[in-house]
């Protein structure tokens, strides 16, 4: 071994090649200098020598700190059953979708060969949900208010006849829609499509202009049962009439314009009741209050 003086004392330095040096830094320099100095980080790529395990001087508590690798993100997350699901969804959403917009298309394009031969099938997904028109964007939109009305007539327990009132079907459809934030399709487009399908496909004298004016027929009356029957009659319905009241809307009070605000009304005739005329086609047996189907 080695030794050296140092202030009176006695130091020992050993054989060791990695043993400490003895510090260059000037007296009064920081701690942090003198052991930067006195020991150089080694650079990254450096040799640790022979026999020497890179992992040995590293500090474990960083090794426990450190970030996890972020997970694969997507479809490609999910373990291999859940892919092949969701993969499967996807692909029949993006085939509805295309096949849906494909139909629209054909529906408000011209008059083409495609529509010439597939017309049928066309309208078939079209009507009466997704139908198409211009009546918001038209220069004169709808400016009027229309309602639906129905009444029948029915037979009481005593096996005698009498009609009912009219009955606002609108105003029931408009009372299921106020201070409901998911308000059905049902209530709010089913009787009024319905009924402007049966207007567009008749006559100014209620008489059917083709094939469309029977189907009409049958679904605005399939349409006035289904809601009678949550209204209790007091007996079995043997015939209903519908009509329609139209009032203008009163223009702004800025507006110099002066829109007729008279209610008109349209009475078709009376239709007699079926079995067809509900889509169960069951009669209710006996209980008085309900809509039933005369057979």
């Amino acid at each position: 071994m080695d030794s050296y003086d140092k202030e009176g004392g006695r130091a020992e330095l050993a054989a060791n090649p990695r043993s400490t040096a003895p510090d260059p830094s000037p007296p009064g320099a920081p701690a942090a200098s003198r052991s930067a100095g006195a020991h150089p980080a080694p650079s990254p790529g450096a040799d640790a020598g022979p026999g020497t395990d890179p992992g040995a001087d590293a500090d474990p508590a960083a090794d426990a700190d450190a970030v996890p690798a972020p997970r694969t993100g997507g479809i490609a997350g999910l373990s291999m059953p859940y892919q092949v699901v969701a993969s499967v969804a996807l692909a029949v959403v993006s085939v509805l979708a295309c096949y849906h917009l494909a139909m629209v298309f054909l529906h408000v394009a011209p008059s083409n060969t495609l529509t010439k031969q597939h017309g049928k099938a066309v309208d078939e997904w079209v009507f009466p949900e997704f139908e198409q028109n211009w009546k918001l964007f038209a220069p004169n939109p709808l400016q009027q208010n229309i309602a639906v009305h129905a009444r029948a007539e029915i037979t009481t327990a005593d096996g005698g006849r009498r009609t009912t009132g009219w009955i606002d079907l609108t105003a029931d459809d408009g009372e299921a829609i106020r201070g409901n934030l998911l308000p059905s399709h049902v209530n709010q487009n089913e009787l009024r499509r319905g009924w402007d399908f049966f207007v567009n496909s008749h006559t100014t004298d209620n008489r059917p202009n083709g094939l469309r004016g029977r189907l009409s027929e049958r679904y605005i009356r399939r349409i006035a049962m289904l809601r009678l029957d949550a209204h209790d009659l007091g007996g079995r319905v043997e015939r209903i009439q519908l009509r329609s009241s139209t009032r203008g809307i009163q223009a702004p009070v800025w507006s110099e314009e002066r829109a007729d605000t008279r209610t008109y009304y349209r009475t078709l005739p009376w239709w007699t009741v079926t079995a067809a005329d509900l889509p169960a086609g069951v009669e209710r047996g006996g209980d008085g209050g309900r809509t039933e189907a005369h057979q």
